[in-house]
């Protein structure tokens, strides 16, 4: 009888549970049909300003599922998205102008000049662009200075102080664990490893991050320079002494053009439209207007199609997601690209630092293989280096912009030795029998053997000599130029252009413009690669507990990057081509 009732309470409560489940997920449902239902078609009124926020993390693909940002809280918006909407809105009669209020952007540079470049277009229309905030980050202000007039509350702040690039190291953790990292690797500026046993960067490290700032540093300044008619030299001494940070200083300097509270803004936008003092002001979101439906003669598709194909974060094999990439899922897309009659071109847009060497050659096959029978456009963003580079190193040409990350060219191994942690700390002791003498080929609860560490050092040089050979095929180098180049070292977009790695300055627009010339296509439309999860199949993961990444990020804030430093660590499997990890440039 006590089973009985352990059996019926349990029973009940499942069955209670079940039931809570499955109607959150009806009325969910429920409440964006009839939400979408409702929804009056979102027209743009005349006279209307475009207001700009960028207060989300912006990635290369926006997300498809509606349901994102009720679950996980984690907002998200897609660069393509962003750069649709501006190009719109330069040919769109009803907007008069843009209004950017941004203060921080959660992106890279390379992703911010994307946005930037298209505003400096969009100013071709002969349309205003005016900016506001009472905060100015740097890459904000960067992004700023194309407007026609910078607006800065009188108690504001610019932060303009250049770049600084912090990177993580756990060697201390590592030791007080007693754990032994044994590391194999080719290349003296391979250095994704140094976090596991050193405590601050190589000389050959700190050459390459010097580099790669300054490089960064020094595109930001040019287009400050360009934008605002200051010159370079003074506003290096403006980021020196701090003199950006006082509201009227900063305009002194001509940093910004006024001082003014939001109602000076409102003023004097209401001016510019010839409304009357109290007249209404017609401001659309960027979400809204992404929305609204602007047909261009490309889109027609009568020539054929263009594949965009997103390759999005670190590289494993397996499925991988919107922000990872699973060698299986991203070859498929390339296959079904290459096989489809109808896609004349391919547009791969990398966004990876790179990871498992053994998935980035099977996806390299597959865009080798597209290469061969339509025109192949990667197109890099913030970051395109080692295993990233290694999956685009044979797509017909090669677009990146001067700040983006790349090369990198070089492999690593890593096998922990936990034995210290296991015998000294925990007191756990370990003894084996084994029928042949390296049966205990990889352990991790003692060091390899001598002989042990010499074959895998042979397969690590087995796969850096493939990796640069495929680099060499790919851009027409020799392997002596491209190991001259490599040893795992990391390239800024101006330096690669130099010495090859890359062919043109540009971001996806550009990509997209030379796919289409490459195929000789005028009117196309695109088609978005590998197929996003359904939105009804992303919620129920969120539901049932599956998607918890996005969960962890917004309770851990800017703690996430140690979690996922951690993570990506315990993942690595087998030969890894990655670039340096756990950088942050403030």
């Amino acid at each position: 009888m006590k089973d009985f009732f352990k059996f019926m309470l349990a029973s009940m409560v499942g069955f209670i549970l079940s039931t809570f489940i499955i109607t959150i997920i009806i009325t969910t449902i429920i409440v964006i049909v009839v939400s979408v239902a409702t929804r009056q078609e979102i027209t743009v009124p005349k006279n209307c300003i475009l207001q700009v926020k960028l207060d989300r993390q912006i990635i290369d693909r926006g997300p498809r599922s509606p349901f994102i940002d009720l679950y996980s809280g984690i907002k998200r918006d897609g660069l393509t998205d962003i750069l649709s909407s501006i190009h719109n809105a330069k040919d769109d009669a009803n907007i008069k102008g843009i209004l950017l209020d941004i203060s921080v952007i959660s992106a890279g540079l390379s992703t911010i000049d994307e946005i930037r470049d298209a505003l400096i277009d969009f100013k071709k229309s002969g349309k205003f662009i005016i900016s506001y905030s009472e905060f100015y980050s740097q890459p904000a202000y960067y992004l700023a200075s194309v407007s026609d007039q910078i607006y800065l509350q009188p108690q504001g702040m610019i932060l303009f102080k250049g770049l600084d690039a912090e990177l993580t190291f756990i060697k201390g953790t590592l030791d007080k664990l007693d754990i032994k990292m044994q590391i194999v690797r080719h290349g003296k500026f391979k250095a994704a490893t140094e976090p596991l046993f050193l405590d601050k960067m190589s000389p050959e490290n700190r050459t390459q991050i010097s580099a790669l700032i300054n490089n960064s540093w020094g595109k930001m300044v040019e287009g400050i320079s360009v934008s605002r008619g200051i010159s370079e030299v003074k506003l290096n001494l403006l980021a020196d002494s701090l003199n950006a940070q006082d509201p009227k200083d900063a305009l002194k300097n001509k940093l910004v053009d006024k001082l003014a509270y939001k109602d000076e803004l409102l003023k004097d936008l209401r001016q510019k439209l010839g409304l009357p003092e109290k007249g209404d002001i017609n401001i659309i979101s960027l979400d809204k207007y992404s929305d609204v439906s602007v047909i261009h003669d490309k889109m027609y598709g009568k020539d054929g199609k263009i594949a965009v194909i997103y390759a999005t974060g670190s590289i494993a094999g397996g499925t991988g997601d919107d922000q990872s990439i699973g060698s299986e899922q991203l070859s498929k897309a390339l296959r079904k690209a290459r096989e489809d009659k109808k896609i004349k071109a391919i547009v791969l847009r990398i966004n990876s630092p790179g990871g498992s060497a053994l998935a980035s050659d099977v996806i390299w096959r597959e865009v080798s293989l597209a290469a061969k029978e339509k025109p192949v456009v990667a197109s890099f963003g913030d970051v395109a280096a080692s295993g990233g580079y290694y999956i685009g190193c044979a797509a017909t040409k090669i677009f990146a912009d001067p700040t983006t990350i790349t090369g990198s060219i070089g492999v690593f191994g890593i096998i922990p030795n936990l034995k210290g942690l296991f015998n000294n700390k925990l007191g756990i002791t370990f003894d084996e029998a084994k029928t042949n003498a390296n049966s205990d080929y990889i352990g991790i609860t003692k060091p390899m053997s001598p002989y042990q560490s010499k074959v895998l050092q042979a397969e690590i040089e087995n796969i850096y000599s493939t990796f640069v050979s495929k680099v060499a095929a790919g851009r027409h180098l020799t392997e002596a130029a491209v190991d001259s180049i490599g040893q795992g070292r990391v390239w800024g977009g101006r330096d690669a252009k130099k010495i090859g790695l890359i062919d043109e300055f540009g971001g996806y627009d550009k990509a997209l413009e030379a796919a289409a010339n490459l195929a000789g296509l005028k009117h196309y439309s695109l088609v978005y690669l590998p197929e996003q999860k359904d939105p009804f199949e992303d919620l129920i993961d969120q539901l049932t507990g599956n998607e918890t990444r996005s969960i962890l990020e917004k309770e851990m804030g800017e703690y996430y990057q140690y979690f996922q430093y951690l993570k990506e660590i315990q993942q690595m499997k087998g030969i890894q081509a990655r670039m340096p990890f756990g950088i942050s440039i403030n």
